[in-house]
């Protein structure tokens, strides 16, 4: 299960961001996961879940946001989505297809909880 190695990784990568910009809290990380990347999604979020407990990042939500895969044909030129893996332009039938999305596995941002004003009063 690369999948909890994956999730290490997250976790590690998230604890560095809080420490090197000093953030008060992460309340989510949203991580893209292409349709090709070989992850599965359930137990990568099974895998953080596990990890983050007793963490500084013990509250924080792990989003996952499925990327379709996506070509070019160097044919036609059409740009299109790969429905059922059919690896062929649906303009031209050319099987001379660059794939342009569909592969990436990111932390695509972090959402940080503003922290109280020190004040706390109000005019």
């Amino acid at each position: 299960m690369h999948e909890l190695s994956i999730a290490q990784s997250i976790l590690n990568t998230a604890l560095q961001e809080m420490a090197s910009r000093q953030l008060p809290r992460i309340s989510k990380i949203v991580v893209h996961v292409g349709a090709l990347s070989g992850v599965v999604p359930e137990a990568l979020q099974f895998g953080f879940d596990a990890l983050k407990k007793q963490t500084p990042l013990e509250g924080t939500e792990l989003s996952i946001e499925m990327i379709p895969v996506r070509g070019h044909c160097t044919d036609c030129g059409a740009d299109f989505e790969v429905e059922n893996f059919a690896f062929s332009c649906p303009q031209c039938q050319s099987g001379h297809i660059q794939m342009t999305r569909g592969d990436e596995l990111n932390i695509a941002y972090l959402e940080v909880e503003e922290e109280p004003s020190a004040s706390g009063a109000t005019s």
